[in-house]
Parts: structure tokens; sequence; C-alpha cells
């Protein structure tokens, strides 16, 4: 579950009033909006990045509000995966794992899991500049997802891809989230993006208000 309740976010000039939203636990939340909308603003606002001015912040029934970005719970892909690139593949996948000091043979377990389930299982022993666009956010994918969080923040992580690319990593996305049952909050443009994988969609308009777009569960999954 991801619930925003009356968000006031100070940004610069820039000001987003009174924000409200709700994503069910385990639905894939789209949130589109043009450029210079706010977008941005209230993800950073949601990771525990930016601070608000007023109101609260719910994660999985929890009020993070006041909570730092690590104590939130929340797997972050941001648009350019932001990978490191003196570290292979499999130590992308352990990093979380190794910082939240788990055991070597559990980090090793759990790397297996990703590279299984988002196929990476043949780089795991590459580094970041030798990957396609397609294959980086894949690894972001699952360096986000290593820890099992109760939420996932994707921040228009389709953007730079051709059409194959693009199909096949909405494909992954929903089923990533229908066998993780994560909660997603996806950012885009893509008006198609969200009636390929949204349960629930909303728009930021350029006043910097939420709306929300009404639309079947059944159809967004067609």
């Amino acid at each position: 579950m991801i619930t925003l309740e009356n968000l006031t976010i100070q940004a610069g000039d820039f000001r987003l009033n009174d924000l409200s939203l709700h994503i069910p636990t385990g639905d894939y939340g789209v949130l589109m909006g043009e450029t210079g909308s706010g977008k941005t603003t209230l993800v950073e606002c949601l990771c525990g990045l930016r601070s608000q001015e007023k109101g609260k912040i719910k994660l999985a029934g929890r009020d993070v509000t006041y909570l730092r970005p690590g104590e939130r719970n929340i797997g972050y892909v941001p648009q350019d995966g932001a990978l490191f690139p003196n570290m292979t593949v499999r130590n992308h996948l352990a990093l979380p794992l190794s910082i939240r000091k788990w055991k070597p043979e559990a980090i090793a377990q759990r790397t297996e899991q990703l590279s299984d389930l988002l196929g990476l299982g043949s780089l795991l022993d590459r580094f970041p500049a030798t990957l396609s666009g397609g294959e980086t956010q894949r690894v972001a994918l699952g360096r986000a997802l290593a820890f099992s969080p109760s939420t996932l923040v994707l921040d228009e992580p389709l953007s730079a891809m051709d059409d194959h690319t693009h199909q096949q990593m909405v494909k992954l996305l929903k089923n990533v989230q229908q066998w993780t049952s994560v909660t997603v909050l996806h950012i885009t443009h893509s008006r198609e993006e969200a009636r390929q994988l949204a349960d629930c969609q909303l728009v930021m308009r350029q006043t910097g208000h939420l709306e929300p777009v009404n639309q079947q569960k059944e159809s967004a999954r067609s």
C-alpha cells in the first residue's frame, strides 16, 4: 500500500499542495504527467530524499513520514539505472544484502533467485559498460528487489529503449509484480505503458494536482 495524505512540498520556487493518493497493497500504480509537473519532486519525497512541509506518507500500513530513506523499505530504480561502473552484475545484486549484513550463503542464494527471475544468469560476471539498456535496467531492478521491499518505485525505467526491448521489459515488469506482490509506483510519460501495466493510474497536472484516471484492472492487464 502507498498512501499520501495532504502532502505539501516546497522545492525552490516550485510547490506541490495537498497531494493525496492511494495505491492498494500489491497493485501496480502508474503516475503520468508532463515534464515540470512535479513527478520527480513527489518521488524524492516518497523515498525520503526531500522533506515535506506537511502531510503524511504511509507505506505498507506504516507511517514513514519522518523515517530516513533506508528505513522506508523502498526499492528504487532510477531512469538511467545508476549502476556502479567498477561492480559486476553479481555484486550489484548482492550490494543491498551486504549493507544489511546478510550471511554470505543467504546472499548467494538470493542472488541466484534474482538472476533466475530476471534472466541475468549469463551476465553475473559482466560490468555495466558491457550491458545493453535493457540489461542495465534488469540489473537495476534486481538490485532494487534484492531485499524484498514492500514498495517498488520506478522512475521512467523504459524511456530510452527500442520497441522490442520495451515490450520485453513491460512483460517482465508484469511478471515481477505478479510473482513478488510488491506494491509499485511507476513514473512515465507513456499512455501505452500505463495501459499495459497499471491497476490504477494518476495524472500530475502542471497545477501540481493529482487526478485519478478511471480504469478497470482487467483492461489494464489486457
